[in-house]
């Protein structure tokens, strides 16, 4: 299940584009929290705290305990990235309660691959989704899908019913059985060969042509 962590944040109470660049110029990511039926609450991100949790792949998923006035429970929902350094520009947080229902992306994990006869056999982990949309309340929300490798020949594939999901737990793509992974055949590259012998060839002709032509002109 998500569990509450905490992000370096500060408040800040002035908005606009000015008030915003002036925070990227001191270091600070500008950020706003919202939702809830309560007034939006703006404030910085520290980009040092952000990067640790953007690195952990888990940032859409965990909740965060802002430790701003009464205290702020809140989700990531979009991050604004600089179009040519992509660095972080902007962050929304959604203000959530425990009884919140909403669509979240959960990164997928595989385990065991030492286990797979497939892999072990050359086979390659073809991976489909890296993440998958989910649609429960905030208190249910997995850390992460594990996909256990365990078992599986070339060939084989994992789908989304093949995997056993927490309760209340259900993922938003619901008319198909999608695919997740698949264990694919090893990819052989098979050089052509005569290519260079026949370049040769035509390179030698060449070289006698001339020769002869030479010779014809020299008579």
């Amino acid at each position: 299940m998500a569990e509450a962590s905490t992000l370096a944040v500060t408040a800040r109470d002035r908005a606009g584009k000015g008030a915003a660049r002036a925070e990227r110029r001191a270091g600070r990511i500008p950020a706003v929290i919202y939702g809830g039926k309560e007034d939006p609450v703006l404030i910085s991100v520290e980009p040092k705290s952000l990067r640790r949790e953007m690195n952990s792949g888990q940032l859409f998923s965990t909740v965060y305990t802002l430790d701003i006035g009464k205290g702020e429970r809140v989700l990531p929902r979009e991050v604004q990235y600089h179009p040519v350094t992509d660095r972080a520009q902007h962050i929304d947080f959604l203000r959530v309660t425990a009884a919140t229902k909403l669509a979240v992306e959960v990164a997928v994990v595989f385990t065991n691959e030492e286990e797979c006869p497939g892999l072990k056999r050359g086979g390659v982990l073809n991976i489909v989704r890296r993440a998958i949309e989910f649609y429960c309340r905030v208190d249910a929300i997995p850390n992460e899908i594990e996909i256990d490798l365990t078992g599986l020949e070339i060939g084989d594939g994992v789908h989304i019913s093949m995997v056993k999901l927490p309760d209340g737990v259900e993922p938003t793509i619901t008319d198909r059985d999608f695919t997740i992974a698949t264990i694919a055949a090893p990819t052989v590259v098979v050089e052509e060969e005569g290519t260079t012998e026949g370049e040769e060839g035509e390179e030698g002709e060449e070289g006698a042509a001339e020769e002869d032509a030479a010779e014809d002109t020299e008579e």
